[in-house]
């Protein structure tokens, strides 16, 4: 969905979850829960000749849950290995709604990987409708192991589904193609567009820094083209950034590094030391790589060689989420983050055909993002579904890929603040010093996200209510 989408989602929950140990369930953990549980999955659910399966992961909590009767939450866990269930926000609306948690992990990512060697012709079953299919069978398998733990037959919880950016068009995707087997869904900063040319999302990073910043980076910017054509060896040194040979992949990187701050909430990141580099005169290229290296390399333990495109051929890398990603966004959804014509903010070369070199080089010929087929089996922005809450952050970038207007069945709600980014009404403003159950407080105007997440509370009541209730014999 977003060229380093997979990296900087399980970059972001490394970055929330790695200062305190992660051990063990309860209200003072980062984790709800790490155990790890498994079921059987259907590798092609369109094929009636193939019966391959594979173990795809799940984790489950029931700490909160009022059983035997209580409402089940399906988070979606989505483009990147899912080691538990965070204890975000949803642990509130568990607890609120007596609710159990729930989590499949996505094909492919993670442990639940079909395949050893992720060769083009091996990833040609991971798709967002083989996803929603295994979730669909991960909802009926579930609801049977409950029904026999608790001895009963023919009894079906009232289920929601929640995701967060890419699991968030999950989750309105499902609500759409599955409406029977849940009561509702929540998608967080769901981008349930696919969009080919993204230009929208430089603007957005653009307008999230502000006139000052923006101007300065910007010119950072400029310069650094400049110097690439100058003396590129030197300048990539002076971002720990040698291993990038193909220069696109070098300012790609740059670019992400900025963008991410703006994405999740933590603009003054950058935005402070470089609008007081440029006060006091000082080299600005400089500034940037000690920004970059400070936080992006080190904080956020992102490795410039993993933007580099031979890491990316790699069919059995160590971390596989972002060769995985960007099949998914070459084959899928494209959402392309080019420089747009005038006043961008990230460099002019990464362009169109920058992704589309891309995609060929990494996965061979014949992948190609069909984005208009994405668009017309699911409808975009015209998505005809029901009981969909949808919400997104002022700051993040990714909002113009969701739907942003209500409509019948679909309200949808922006939080509005200057650290409001990419899942907000879940995770909070995740600045230091991160808190637990997505607390509101480190947001610029909390009064804004918790007025959001009372009208999510207030649909999620609705909706649960008016599910049909439930039969059971044998209880």
């Amino acid at each position: 969905m977003m060229g380093s989408r997979a990296r900087l989602v399980s970059l972001l929950l490394a970055f929330l979850l790695a200062r305190a140990a992660e051990a063990g369930g309860g209200s003072g953990s980062r984790y709800l829960t790490k155990d790890e549980r498994w079921m059987n999955q259907r590798l092609d659910h369109f094929s009636p000749t193939d019966h391959r399966r594979f173990k795809q992961r799940y984790f489950e909590f029931l700490d909160y849950h009022r059983a035997p009767g209580g409402p089940i939450f399906l988070r979606i866990c989505g483009e990147s290995a899912c080691g538990g269930i965070p204890n975000d926000y949803l642990a509130v609306l568990a607890k609120k709604f007596g609710a159990a948690v729930v989590t499949p992990e996505h094909r492919y990512y993670g442990k639940s990987s079909p395949f050893k060697r992720l060769t083009t012709e091996n990833l040609r079953f991971l798709s967002s409708k083989q996803a929603l299919f295994d979730l669909a069978v991960f909802r009926q398998y579930y609801q049977e192991s409950l029904n026999a733990r608790y001895n009963r037959t023919g009894f079906d919880n009232p289920w929601f589904v929640i995701g967060v950016s890419y699991s968030g068009a999950l989750s309105a995707w499902f609500r759409l193609k599955f409406p029977h087997l849940t009561c509702g869904s929540l998608a967080s900063s769901g981008v349930v567009r696919a969009v080919y040319n993204y230009t929208a999302f430089d603007k957005q990073v653009g307008e999230s820094a502000g006139p000052e910043c923006k101007a300065v980076l910007q010119e950072i910017t400029k310069l650094v083209d400049e110097q690439l054509r100058t003396d590129s060896r030197s300048v990539k040194a002076l971002f720990s950034a040698q291993a990038l040979k193909n220069d696109g992949d070098f300012l790609f990187f740059l670019a992400d590094a900025a963008a991410t701050t703006f994405q999740y909430g933590d603009p003054d990141s950058v935005c402070s030391p470089l609008i007081n580099a440029k006060k006091s005169r000082k080299n600005l290229v400089e500034a940037y790589a000690q920004f970059v290296k400070d936080y992006y390399i080190k904080e956020m333990e992102t490795p410039p060689s993993s933007y580099d495109q031979e890491y990316l051929k790699d069919t059995t890398p160590n971390d596989s989420s972002s060769r995985l990603w960007w099949f998914q966004v070459c084959s899928e959804v494209a959402f392309f983050q080019i420089a747009p014509k005038t006043d961008s903010v990230r460099s002019a070369r990464i362009d169109t055909r920058y992704h589309l070199d891309l995609c060929r080089n990494v996965f061979g010929e014949g992948v190609y993002p069909d984005v208009f087929m994405t668009n017309l089996y699911y409808g975009g922005t015209r998505i005809a579904a029901s009981k969909i809450v949808l919400t997104n952050g002022s700051q993040d970038p990714w909002r113009h890929a969701s739907k942003q207007k209500s409509s019948k069945g679909m309200p949808s709600y922006l939080m509005k603040c200057s650290n409001c980014g990419h899942g907000t009404d879940l995770r909070g403003c995740p600045q230091s010093p991160f808190r637990i159950e997505g607390d509101s407080s480190n947001c610029s105007s909390p009064a804004a996200v918790n007025a959001v997440r009372e009208q999510i509370a207030k649909h999620m009541d609705l909706w649960l209510s008016q599910c049909q209730k439930p039969s059971a014999s044998g209880v």
